[in-house]
């Protein structure tokens, strides 16, 4: 559940620096909860292929927060604004 939590802030943070075809993959797994099998079916592709993309989605992610910070710095506006 964490793991979701996390990738889904970051998402919200950096999706316009994601490709379409990786935007509604991720979208459908991460948001939509619909399995990497069910995504598969309705794309007609391998269920392997969908995982690739997601694996690569959450790497692009981890990589701009890595660089940029986005989601760190929002968290820290947010708890200041708590503390006001």
């Amino acid at each position: 559940m964490e793991k979701f939590v996390y990738y889904t802030k970051l998402f919200d943070c950096y999706e316009g620096l994601l490709n379409d075809h990786e935007r509604t993959t991720f979208s459908a797994y991460y948001e939509e909860n619909l399995s990497m099998q069910e995504i598969a079916n309705n794309r007609g592709v391998s269920k392997s292929a969908i995982g690739a993309t997601i694996k690569n989605v959450e790497m692009k992610l981890t990589t701009f927060e890595r660089v940029l910070h986005l989601e760190a710095k929002n968290e820290k506006i947010l708890n200041l604004m708590k503390q006001v």
